[in-house]
This record gives C-alpha cells, sequence and structure tokens, in this order.
C-alpha cells in the first residue's frame, strides 16, 4: 500500500499561504499527500529544501508502498564503489530522511519502525564506508596477510554501534557513537602494528566519509568518544587493548553503555565475539544495586553541568536530559536491568521499551509503571524527531518562543498549543516523578535509643572491612537506623545485635550487600530474623553475601520446583558460561543459593524438617548429576572418550538415602564398565584403570576444589571397596566380585542406601541389578546381627555423643536406628533405601513388632528434626543453653516442647528407649 492510501495524521502548517504554494508547485503529487507535504514544509524549512531537491524521487516513491521505496534505496547503494560512495550516501540522505518524515508526520510507521529506519540508513553508510576502505588498504597491499576475499568481513575490524544506534532508535537527526575495533588474533604477532596502522587510517577516512559537509550536505555526524580512555588512544584499537582496560578500569557508565553495543559493521562475528568476553563486565553475576547511587550520581552531574535544575517549563527545556526527560527514562530501565541483568539473561534487551517490558514481566518495575513510561517514552522521542526536523538540528531543546512551541505543537498534529503545552509539562512532571524516587536516596531516619553497651558495640562498626570506604558509610549510615529499629523487635535484641555485629565483622565488602538492603528493605528483617535465630547461618552469609540475590529473585519463596526444574535451572546456569572452571564457580553460586532458600524456608517454619532434607537432597543430587557429564567432557578433551559403557557416580549413605541436612558432606562410588578396552584414545591416552582413577579425582575437584565461590561439597569415598586403600574407581566385575567374596557385612548395609545419579543408564541398570544380587545372597548370612552388634560396639567405643543434645551418634540416636534399619533392608532382600521405607521392613518381616517399628519411626522423625534443627543454626556441637534466645525458640517449635527441661526430658526418654530396642534386635 502506497503512504498515500495509509495517512493517519496531517501536521498543520505554520504558515498556511507556504502551505497553499507547496500545494500548487506539487499539484502533482498524490491529493491524499497534500495536506501533509503542506504542513511538513509550512513547519520546516529543512524537510521543505529536501522536497524541492527530491521531488522527483519522492514523487515516484511516494506513489507505491513506502517500505518498498526505502529498501530500493538501501539496495541501490550496495553497488557503489568508494569513489562515488561518499556523494551517494549523501543523497541517499536526503531521500530517506524526507521519506522517513512523511511516513512519521503522516502517522504511517510508528516510532520502533521510524527510528528503525534511520538505524538500517547509519548501519549501511557505516558497513559500505569500512568495507570499501579497507579493501583499499588491502589493494594498496596496507594489511598484512590479507587478501581481496578479506574485505567482505573488514580485515578483522569491526564497528560497534553504541547507544541509541546500537538499540536501533536513532533520532531524526542523531549523531552515531561508534566504537572501532580490530581483532589482533588474526594477524600474526610481528604484523599487529603495521595492521593497527591501517585500520586507524581507515577509521579516520571512515569517519570523514559520513560526517563532513559537502556540497551534498552531510550522512551522519560521527562520534568516537565512547572508546576507551579516548583522550589517550587512538580511533581504533584491539580487541584485546580494550578488555583488558574494561577489566582494569571500566566504570559505570561504560557499563550502561554496553547495554546497547551491537556489530554493526565490518567482521561482525569479531564482534560478536567481543561482546562475549565483555559479558562479566557489563553483567555481573551478582545483584547489582550499587548501580543506583552510580547512575543518581551521574544524572545529577549532568544536570549541574548542562544547568538543567530548577523548576520545570516547556520553553527550553531540554526533552533529552532535562528533568521528566527521554534520559531518565533511559537510565531508569537501564540501571534496573544492571542491577538484575546479570543473573537474568533474558532482561538484556538493547532498546528501552523492549527493556521496560521485560522488566515488568520479570516484576523488577510495576506494569503499570512500564507501561505508563514507555507511553511518555514514545511521545519524548516523536517531540524530539519535530524538534529536530525544523533545520536538521541535533538538539532536544524545546523552542523558547511561542511561535517555535506553535510549530512544534503543530507538526505533531495539535489544534490547541496551549492544551498541548500543558500537557507536555504535565507529562515531564509524572516522568520526574515516576523515575526519580527511584534514583534519589531516601534521607536517614533518626537512630533509636541504645543502652551503653549496645552504643559500644555499634561504635566499633566504622573499623570493620566492610565500612572502610566512604562509600560503603554513606549507604549504611542511611539504613543503620532501620536496622537498629528492627532489631528491637526480635526476640532478643541484644543478642540480635551481638550476632549482627558478627556478621558485619566477618564480611569482606559492603557497598554491594548494603545497597541491596537499602533497595530492598524486607531483606533488613531476613538478615534480622537470621541473627537473632541462626548463628551459623548468619556466619556462613557473612562468608556469601551474594546469596542474598536469590531473594529478590521472585521465586524464593515459592513452592519447592522439584527435581526436573532444578536440573534445568542447574544446565541453564552452566550454559551461560562457556569456560570450564566458571562453570564450577557457577555450580558453587546455585548450590549455596538453593540451600540458603531451603535454610530460610526451615528457619520460618515453611517447611519441615524432613522436606528440607529432601530439598538438600535434591540440591546435591542434581549438582552431582549436572557436573558429571561436565566433567567426563572437559577430560575427555585431552585423554579421550570413556572407555566402553564409562562410569556411573553412585550416592551412598544420606545421598543415597536422599536424606541431608544444611552440613551434609556426600558419600560417592564411582563404577566402571569399559568392556575389554584396554586404553582410552585421544591426544593423551591412559590406561583404562589409570583413566577412571584420574576421572574420579577429576570430578572430586569440581566438587570439593576451593573457587571464588567457595567448595561445593565437601566427598567422602571410604564407603568404595577396601576403603581408603582401594581404587578411587572400580570396575563392575571388581565391585560385583568384591561384594560377594570380601566385603564385611557393614559395605553390605551401605549398599542398601546406594543409589545411581549419573552416567551411562546401562550400566546404572546392571550396578543396580548387582546391589539387589548382593542384597538377596548376604541377607540371609547368620553374621549379619552379630556383625552389626560388633560394629555398633566399636562406634560407641570410639566416639562419644557431642554433648546432652547430641542427635546423631550414640545409643538409641540416629546412627542406631539407621543401622537398624538397613539391616532390615539387607536381611528382607528389599530394594528400599530411604530410613523411613527400611523401618516399615521391621514390622512387615517380622524382625521388630509393629508397636517397636512406630517407636523406632517416631523417634527417628524426632531425632531428625533436631539433628536437622541444629545443623542449621550452628556448625558445632550443639549446646541449648549457648544458642542464645531465638534458636532455642527456633528449637522447641521444631520439636514441640514448652521447656528445654521437658525436650530434655523426652530425649533421654526417646534414646533410652530405643536403645534397648536396639539391643534387643541384636540379640
Amino acid at each position: 500500500m502506497s503512504l498515500a492510501s495509509r495517512l493517519t495524521r496531517t501536521p498543520l502548517p505554520l504558515d498556511p499561504a507556504r502551505g497553499a504554494d507547496v500545494v500548487a508547485r506539487y499539484g502533482d503529487f498524490p491529493p491524499e499527500i497534500r495536506g501533509v507535504i503542506a504542513g511538513t514544509a509550512g513547519c520546516s524549512p529543512y524537510l521543505a529544501g529536501l522536497l524541492e531537491r527530491e521531488a522527483d524521487w519522492a514523487r515516484a516513491a511516494l506513489s507505491g508502498p513506502v517500505e518498498a521505496a526505502f529498501d530500493a534505496e538501501i539496495a541501490r547503494l550496495q553497488g557503489i564503489e568508494l569513489e562515488a560512495l561518499g556523494a551517494e550516501l549523501r543523497r541517499a540522505k536526503r531521500r530517506l530522511a524526507l521519506l522517513i518524515a512523511l511516513a512519521d508526520l503522516g502517522g504511517v510507521w510508528a516510532l520502533e519502525q521510524v527510528t528503525g529506519a534511520l538505524t538500517t540508513l547509519a548501519d549501511t553508510a557505516v558497513d559500505l564506508a569500512l568495507r570499501r576502505l579497507v579493501a583499499d588498504e588491502i589493494r594498496r597491499g596496507k594489511l598484512p596477510g590479507k587478501g581481496p576475499d578479506d574485505a567482505a568481513r573488514a580485515g578483522g575490524m569491526v564497528a560497534l554501534a553504541m547507544g541509541k544506534m546500537g538499540a536501533h532508535e536513532l533520532n531524526y537527526s542523531s549523531d552515531i557513537d561508534l566504537i572501532c575495533l580490530f581483532d589482533e588474533t588474526q594477524f600474526a604477532p610481528d604484523d599487529r602494528m603495521e595492521a593497527r596502522a591501517a585500520f586507524i587510517r581507515v577509521t579516520r577516512k571512515m569517519s570523514a566519509l559520513i560526517n563532513d559537509i559537502t556540497a551534498e550536505g552531510y550522512v551522519f555526524r560521527t562520534d568516537l568518544r565512547l572508546r576507551p580512555d579516548a583522550s589517550v588512544t587512538p580511533v581504533c584499537i584491539s580487541m584485546g587493548a580494550a578488555e583488558l582496560y574494561y577489566e582494569a578500569e571500566g566504570r559505570t557508565w561504560e557499563r550502561a553503555a554496553y547495554i546497547k553495543a551491537r556489530p554493526c559493521a565490518g567482521d561482525i562475528a569479531a564482534g560478536e565475539k567481543f561482546l562475549r568476553a565483555l559479558t562479566p563486565f557489563v553483567w555481573r553475576k551478582h545483584l547489582d544495586f550499587a548501580a543506583i547511587q552510580d547512575a543518581h550520581d551521574m544524572r545529577l552531574r549532568i544536570r549541574a553541568h548542562k544547568g538543567l535544575g530548577g523548576a520545570i517549563e516547556v520553553a527550553g527545556h531540554n526533552l533529552k536530559l532535562g528533568q521528566g526527560g527521554i534520559r531518565e527514562i533511559e537510565f531508569f530501565t537501564q540501571t534496573r536491568q544492571l542491577i538484575a541483568g546479570g543473573r537474568d539473561a533474558e532482561l538484556r534487551d538493547r532498546t528501552t521499551l523492549g527493556g521496560l517490558a521485560k522488566l515488568a514481566a520479570k516484576g523488577w518495575v510495576p506494569a503499570d509503571v512500564a507501561c505508563e513510561l514507555a507511553d511518555h517514552y514514545r511521545e519524548h522521542r516523536e517531540i524530539e524527531h519535530r524538534i529536530q526536523m525544523v533545520n536538521d538540528a541535533q538538539t532536544q531543546l524545546m523552542p523558547t518562543t511561542p511561535e517555535g512551541i506553535d510549530r512544534i505543537a503543530r507538526l505533531m498534529g495539535a489544534g490547541d498549543t496551549a492544551a498541548w503545552t500543558a500537557r507536555l509539562k504535565d507529562r515531564l512532571t509524572r516522568v520526574e516523578a515516576l523515575t526519580g524516587a527511584f534514583f534519589a536516596p531516601a534521607e536517614a531516619a533518626a537512630r533509636p535509643d541504645l543502652s551503653p553497651e549496645a552504643e559500644a558495640i555499634v561504635g566499633a562498626w566504622t573499623r570493620y572491612p566492610a565500612l572502610r570506604s566512604d562509600r560503603a558509610q554513606a549507604i549504611f549510615r542511611r539504613i543503620e537506623p532501620e536496622i537498629l529499629k528492627r532489631m528491637e523487635r526480635a526476640a532478643s535484641p541484644e543478642e540480635a545485635l551481638r550476632q549482627f555485629d558478627g556478621f558485619l565483622a566477618r564480611l569482606p565488602a559492603g557497598v554491594q550487600l548494603f545497597s541491596l538492603f537499602e533497595a530492598n528493605p524486607s531483606l533488613i528483617d531476613l538478615i534480622v530474623d537470621i541473627c537473632a535465630t541462626a548463628p551459623g547461618l548468619a556466619a556462613h552469609l557473612s562468608r556469601n553475601p551474594g546469596v542474598f540475590d536469590a531473594v529478590i529473585g521472585g521465586s524464593f519463596f515459592a513452592a519447592w520446583p522439584g527435581a526436573e526444574a532444578l536440573a534445568e535451572s542447574f544446565r541453564t546456569t552452566l550454559a551461560a558460561v562457556p569456560d570450564y572452571e566458571k562453570k564450577l564457580d557457577a555450580a558453587r553460586r546455585w548450590a549455596k543459593e538453593f540451600r540458603f532458600r531451603v535454610g530460610v524456608h526451615h528457619l520460618r517454619g515453611l517447611i519441615d524438617a524432613a522436606e528440607a532434607a529432601r530439598f538438600y537432597a535434591d540440591i546435591a543430587g542434581t549438582a552431582v548429576t549436572g557436573l558429571w557429564p561436565e566433567v567426563v567432557a572437559e577430560f575427555a578433551r585431552r585423554h579421550g572418550s570413556q572407555p566402553g559403557r564409562g562410569a556411573v557416580v553412585l550416592g551412598m549413605g544420606s545421598l543415597g538415602a536422599e536424606r541431608l541436612n544444611a552440613a551434609s558432606d556426600l558419600d560417592l562410588i564411582i563404577i566402571y564398565d569399559a568392556l575389554g578396552v584396554e586404553q582410552s584414545e585421544g591426544p593423551k591416552p591412559l590406561a583404562t584403570r589409570q583413566y577412571f582413577a584420574r576421572l574420579t579425582q577429576a570430578f572430586i575437584t569440581a566438587l570439593t576444589a576451593p573457587m571464588p565461590e567457595g567448595r561445593l561439597y565437601e566427598v567422602d569415598m571410604r564407603l568404595r571397596p577396601s576403603g581408603r586403600g582401594g581404587p578411587v574407581a572400580v570396575s563392575l566385575d571388581s565391585f560385583r566380585d568384591y561384594q560377594r567374596t570380601e566385603a564385611w557385612t557393614w559395605e553390605h548395609l551401605a549398599l542398601t542406601r546406594a543409589r545411581v545419579l549419573a552416567g551411562d543408564a546401562g550400566l546404572g541398570a546392571d550396578v543396580e541389578a548387582a546391589r539387589l544380587a548382593v542384597l538377596a545372597e548376604k541377607g540371609g548370612d547368620p553374621k549379619v546381627m552379630p556383625d552389626l552388634a560388633e560394629m555398633r560396639a566399636r562406634i560407641f567405643a570410639a566416639k562419644a555423643p557431642d554433648g546432652a543434645w547430641e542427635a546423631k551418634i550414640g545409643p538409641g540416636r540416629l546412627q542406631d536406628i539407621e543401622l537398624l534399619a538397613q539391616s532390615f533392608a539387607l536381611r528382607a532382600g528389599e530394594p528400599a533405601r530411604k530410613v523411613e521405607a527400611q523401618l516399615r521392613i521391621g514390622p512387615r518381616r517380622g524382625f521388630v513388632t509393629k508397636a517397636e517399628g512406630e517407636l523406632l519411626a517416631s523417634a527417628y522423625r524426632f531425632l531428625w528434626r533436631l539433628q536437622a534443627g541444629g545443623r542449621l543454626l550452628t556448625d558445632r556441637p550443639l549446646d541449648l543453653q549457648a544458642l542464645g534466645e531465638g534458636g532455642r525458640a527456633f528449637l522447641l517449635r521444631e520439636l514441640g516442647g514448652d521447656s528445654l527441661d521437658a525436650l530434655a526430658e523426652r530425649l533421654a526418654r526417646t534414646t533410652s528407649e530405643v536403645a534397648a530396642l536396639v539391643e534387643k534386635a541384636l540379640g
């Protein structure tokens, strides 16, 4: 459809007489479009001049589809050689500027189509100039190692479109921001300086070809100052040098600039690779609320530099940088993207409108606020275009005279300029209100009155590492009163303050965390809750403050996602980082956040101890299952694929039984089946036994190695055949033989909880079959119970209970019950792994009476709640007197006790009854 047939609005001519003259002059244009032409020429000397100069082209172009006319002009440029390129780009700019203006003013194209078309023209100009100029350097022998075929990719050089050009958001008379780089890895080391000199020449010539004003006009004003350290670096630098700069010196405004960065010309693939390398710089792995302060400071500097303070008035207002202007909405959107985009790649949208929509969809911006800001943004940008259409001036300043404002209102199609002006002022005021509250830090409240002891504790805080910087102190001063007020509401304020003091003292840095607290006051409640209840968890948080990010993610307090969703989350987390070492660190961060989630849910009573046990096991199982193929792939890269069917990973002990607590380690066994293959095939082949031994060591390292995010888990391999003295990986045949001929009864008991977690499915099925065969064969051995009695005695002799509140080791405690439950599964030859299921075997098979089975199950639930609660609260032996009031209240709630005395009496009675029952069962 032609432009004329799609018009929805017509600008009102400022000068009706001039408008009538234009209509008369262009009377052979389609009649439907004459009103738009009259309004355009009556209000814009610049567009009137374009119309006169390109009348013949416009007459033909406007008779058909506007998109077809645009595409045809872009296509025409592709065949232009370097000598004529400058003139032809300027001719194309005149034609397309006219076409885009008419499509915009006539309501044929929406804002995104207008800015997209302007950006396409800019992309085309830069790309053609770049490739033609590089081709000329290659022709003259100035680019070492490159031939004519390399010109299509600009010989390894790329132009990054920044700002509005990068986001396909160019305004009508915009300059274009470019960063020019070259991939130095495409050149021999000795050739890189010569290549650098060639690319600097290309950049300068390209800028002049597009930027310089000639008799034909200009194409785009070009700005190269966004490059790294622009005052001292050449106009084109190597990608390696740029990476080093951003890693060492990159600032928040540069991070924000790279949200919109896009390779637009030259070697696009090299440009994309460079941007991927910059991902950790732009998108921080933790929620980055400190960016709010940086953005606020930047806004204030811009306003001070441009003199843009004071009351909002339409006349002379800077629609881009002034209060309530375009930049406010862009800063609002980009800052939120910087905060959360490191954790959620879906928020990394280059466009302002797209970014707002995704932030709203993810809950970072209220949907009504995002919708309103998007509406204001569109209208602001359309007004900006009208301002620039008047005289092709790169300005966002509203006119200062009534006639000038009337001109803009008429180009917007407004018949009542006074009403239009009032509406614009209301919009600016509304944008300032919506965005200003987000940026401006709140005033610090008054601090509550404190006791002399509390004042002494608080007075020492400024000496802690987390408060060493002026910026950290400034943020903390604003949140300190709120922290102290909320501590007053804790069950034991003094205790909460002491635990928070310990948390703060161990915290290595504070700006990010304090900014997180300031932006999300609910987190202050959480840290006070933890400090008042669980000193062990508070100590963990001081070493791992990044886990607070997960609380803000939106689903932290939702129901548990389940094993499949966990596995998908883990895969997505690892897939986001290409480097093996970074995958291991990402796995640690993922597990820490989910374990923290389980701990908080347990602490707040959202789940019970049994659910927490299963959830901790879900996390560990997901991590083991998900990391195994990553380790296998990395190992295979050096030593070849696994011989035969490869290996499987067995979870043993609590992991196999799917019952872990907050501090559990992992018991693992690796079993392989090489199918007779003697060695691997790879760059560095290994004999089969050595291959699987080293693969196992690599897997253990992947789980246990200390990294920036800490350890994933501690691992215990002592349940493998022959214990510490045996090989770390064992073949399937050796495993079968050992279990049948050499294994002790305690190893058969341990086998009742073995569970295949990762590896070849067929091999896993064979291992499970071997497990069941061993249980069936060995369960009837009359030595099972005497051996169990002897083993129990050794355990108790080797380790006494850790205090009166010990729940795990000792007569009648958890380990006692679990050993008896394993004996039920072994003697029955049943596949059950979970403790509760194994306990149910006892009465069913007549090993104990029904009443005794109920006693064991009830005691196990009680003791597990004590064990799981204690391990959540502290990493030391449980001492309820030293634990604090909050921790005691938590355990009393968990265990259903009215007092510590009643709880102690119940613990003594329970363990005594269970110990007697176990001894009876052992004969």
